[in-house]
């Protein structure tokens, strides 16, 4: 009977902190994948039409980052790591947002003609 009691006491314990495990590894990897977005939109180019670039530290992969220049605005896809675990954002931000943000500060106007020609 005792045996039969731990066992019932046991499997619940057991599948709450694998739910827990997985949450918290799940979480690591999204907060990295928005670290790789707020690089992004820190480190827009002025002429590249693209950027890429992965977000590394202790010799660990963070995240890795896509930058695109779309015609009306910019596209940013971060893929973030956390042991076998990764999670993926993407958003679009259009220049007006980024100008009222503040990410496009040095620009008072965006070149349409460069984007169409890249």
């Amino acid at each position: 009977m005792k045996k039969i009691l731990f066992v019932f006491l046991f499997i619940p314990i057991s599948f709450h902190y694998s739910q827990t495990k997985i949450e918290t590894d799940v979480d690591s990897a999204f907060q990295n994948s928005k670290k790789g977005i707020y690089w992004a939109l820190s480190n827009i180019p002025e002429k590249k039409a693209k950027l890429e670039n992965d977000l590394i530290v202790d010799d660990k992969l963070l995240a890795s980052v896509k930058l695109d220049k779309e015609i009306n605005g910019i596209k940013i896809t971060s893929v973030g790591f956390n042991n076998s675990n990764e999670v993926t954002i993407k958003i679009f931000k259009s220049y007006d947002s980024l100008l009222k943000e503040g990410y496009l500060k040095n620009l008072k106007k965006v070149d349409k003609n460069f984007l169409e020609e890249n």
